[in-house]
């Protein structure tokens, strides 16, 4: 098993004494292979709780022994250590350290891979993610002045085949109806758990984007009735102060619209592309986007405010710098 130094403080309840209430700091797209200069300022922010968007690695591989000596290069990296053994970590997959690009539920190693995630993680042998299909988990934090709820959904396990374009577009929707992202049981746990969450705030993390879908990559877009379905789920739910984080495109940048019957804006927080990023992009389309596309090295921060009522949403780069910021409010 990987060493791992997060055990202990992923079962604490965690107290808060700074400005922000909680911060939470997040982020994808990490060449383990690449020298990350962004763990020394991920620290100056002081997050509560790192979250993986997912491509912790890239290692793109049926070779379970190539994928398991990719994990040790990472965790053998200073800088992360540094991080890993004063912050609790939580994360999610994406498809290259699934182990395939744009991978899905025909993967035939994803159960072996799934066991080397969760030993990276440090998840005890015993633990009954080690015999759920699906890397799916939340965990609550609490705080004294409130609670949040962190979801984190696995975009890949149950993931059915994808609708090829014939032009430009990697993929185009599937408007039959037909397919699915999550898969029958994560669906029913994802409900479960909104339905039952007494928290402040959710957060639901997604390794793809789930607001924007134009541009013809992976997106929950691509399968437009599941985006539907994550809409009804939420609202029929009542959770309190539900926000997406997503990963996948080297890019950053910030999706929101209004749904009927929901008290406040839905938000999906992109932020992708830690040792690399998207730095060619001329531009794509998003209809749902608010302010710029972020396209350098970048990771998300979340400062959470309980007694009004909203989280500070920033994208920070090179030495700590802020590239944008915008307030979710509830």
């Amino acid at each position: 098993m990987f060493s791992n130094c997060n055990i202990k403080k992923q079962n604490q309840v965690t107290k808060v004494s700074k400005n922000s209430d909680f911060t939470i700091a997040f982020g994808s797209c990490n060449k383990q292979n690449k020298t990350n200069v962004l763990w020394q300022e991920v620290k100056k922010n002081n997050p509560d709780l790192w979250i993986w968007g997912g491509d912790i690695i890239y290692s793109d591989t049926e070779n379970m022994s190539k994928m398991k000596s990719d994990y040790e290069t990472l965790l053998s990296q200073e800088a992360y250590k540094n991080l890993a053994n004063k912050v609790p970590i939580l994360a999610t997959w994406d498809d290259h350290d699934y182990g395939v690009n744009d991978g899905g539920i025909e993967f035939p190693k994803k159960q072996e891979a799934q066991q080397l995630f969760l030993d990276f993680l440090g998840v005890s042998k015993n633990s009954a993610r080690r015999s759920q299909e699906g890397i799916y988990n939340s965990k609550k934090f609490i705080t004294t002045k409130g609670s949040i709820n962190v979801i984190l959904l696995d975009t890949r396990y149950f993931r059915t085949k994808l609708t090829k374009a014939k032009g430009k577009r990697r993929y185009v929707p599937n408007k039959n109806g037909e397919g699915t992202i999550l898969g029958k049981e994560q669906w029913s746990w994802l409900q479960n758990e909104l339905n039952n969450s007494k928290a402040d705030f959710n957060v639901i993390v997604s390794s793809i984007q789930v607001l924007s879908s134009e541009h013809g990559f992976e997106t929950w877009g691509n399968f437009p009735h599941e985006v539907d379905k994550l809409k009804e789920t939420i609202i029929s739910s009542k959770a309190k102060g539900v926000l997406l984080l997503s990963g996948d495109r080297h890019i950053s940048e910030f999706s929101q619209t209004e749904v009927p019957n929901l008290p406040y804006k839905l938000t999906d927080f992109t932020s992708s592309g830690l040792t690399h990023a998207y730095t060619s992009y001329s531009g794509e389309p998003n209809k749902y986007r608010v302010q710029e596309v972020v396209n350098e090295i970048s990771f998300g921060v979340l400062n959470f405010n309980f007694d009004d009522k909203f989280i500070d949403l920033e994208m920070r780069g090179r030495n700590n710098k802020l590239l944008q910021k915008m307030k979710q409010s509830y």
